[in-house]
Parts: structure tokens; C-alpha cells; sequence
């Protein structure tokens, strides 16, 4: 954002870059085909891009962190080209203004995440994952949040949970939201966000995820 990328455009690359994750993909491939990959891949794009989009509708700039616009990357149009010595110390200098704001926070999501890193209470999730019940979604979003994991690191859960007879649109809901809105990703989203945009970007995501979840579990 510092650089000029809209707020939506931006979302967007911070949606799919954890979510449609390129080992998740690989190994969804392995396990369960290419239908669900290809599934996965497409509803996951389809996620980030709709909440990109959704998000630079609302025009919701005005809470983003004041500093955040402040900071400058670069130098205008009419300004001499820079030298490679200029550029490596201006890319430094953004580099030490910008960690320097955010490493409290970093080191908090860091800490909260290594609190419950591969906790995932398998057999409770399993017995709450079936697809009959129309609240499993949503559950499993829920019970989702406050883990925290990458990618391929969740996959071996969800092969777990589907071989206890969980449902997969199920799972994949949980999944997702294990990668997407981890508890955090929004810590350290705070120090740049404000609560009305975080809670704005965690809601959007939540509904695509249910949405994900629900689909999958009447094609599959």
C-alpha cells in the first residue's frame, strides 16, 4: 500500500497468497485427485478475488493506519533517476522504518502461534465435521480461527479428519480458515489495519469460506 497498490488489489495478493497455497495444491492432488485440486484452486482465486474486489468497493482506506501512506518507497516522476547505491539504501531505510513499526506485533502472532502449533483435537473435530448438520460449516470455521498453521502443515489433519468420516467441504472450510483469518495473521494485521477493516476483511473471507464449505459438500 505504500507503493500506490489499491486497498482491493492488495487484499486480494494477502487472500490468496496463504490460502491457495502451491504444496497444499500438490498434495491435495496426491490425495485426493485433481477434481478437488482444481476445485481448490478455483475457489480459492474466486475467494481472493471477490474480497479484493468487495473490499476497494467499500472504499475503506480511511482505516488503514495513518502511517502506513506516510511512508514513502520511491520518489517522484520528475526526480533524477537513482543510482543502485540509492535504491539499496532507500530499500534499507523502508525496510528499518517499516519493521521497526510492526515487529511488536510480529513477535505477538509469532508467540500466540507457537501457543497452540499443532493442536488440533482431531476427534472432536471429526465428530462435528459430518455433512448432515447444516452448522458443521460454520463450527469448523469457528474452531478454525484461533489455530494456527501453514498450508502443509494442516493437509496431514485434514487427510486425518476425512479418514474419521468428516465430510470435505467441511474440512476444507476448516482448513482454509486455519490458513486464511488465523488469530495471528490478525495480530499482526492490527498494527497496520484498524479493527473496523480487519473485522471487515475477516467477514468477507469467513462468508467465501462457507460458501466453499457448502459447495463442496453438495458436489462431493
Amino acid at each position: 500500500m505504500t507503493t500506490g497498490v489499491p486497498l482491493g488489489v492488495t487484499f486480494s495478493f494477502l487472500i490468496s497468497a496463504p490460502m491457495v497455497n502451491e504444496v497444499a495444491l500438490v498434495l491435495l492432488f496426491g490425495l485426493f485427485g485433481w477434481k478437488v485440486a482444481a476445485l481448490y484452486l478455483g475457489t480459492g482465486l474466486a475467494i481472493a478475488m471477490i474480497a479484493g474486489w468487495t473490499i476497494g468497493r467499500l472504499h475503506l482506506e480511511r482505516w488503514v493506519e495513518g502511517w502506513v501512506y506516510q511512508t514513502k518507497t520511491g520518489v517522484g516522476s520528475d526526480s533524477a533517476p537513482l543510482s543502485w547505491a540509492d535504491r539499496v539504501r532507500a530499500g534499507r531505510d523502508a525496510v528499518k522504518d517499516i519493521v521497526g513499526k510492526v515487529w511488536p506485533y510480529v513477535l505477538a502472532g509469532i508467540a500466540v502461534g507457537a501457543g497452540i502449533h499443532g493442536y488440533v483435537p482431531e476427534n472432536f473435530m471429526a465428530s462435528i465435521m459430518g455433512k448432515g448438520a447444516w452448522w458443521s460449516v460454520p463450527l469448523a470455521v469457528l474452531v478454525g480461527v484461533p489455530m494456527y498453521s501453514n498450508a502443509a502443515g494442516i493437509i496431514p489433519v485434514v487427510q486425518a479428519l476425512l479418514g474419521k468420516g468428516a465430510a470435505l467441504g467441511t474440512v476444507l472450510a476448516f482448513m482454509m480458515s486455519v490458513i486464511g483469518l488465523s488469530m495471528p495473521e490478525m495480530i499482526i494485521l492490527r498494527k497496520v489495519l484498524r479493527p473496523p477493516l480487519i473485522a471487515t476483511f475477516a467477514g468477507v473471507v469467513a462468508l467465501g469460506i462457507l460458501l466453499v464449505g457448502y459447495l463442496f459438500n453438495i458436489v462431493l
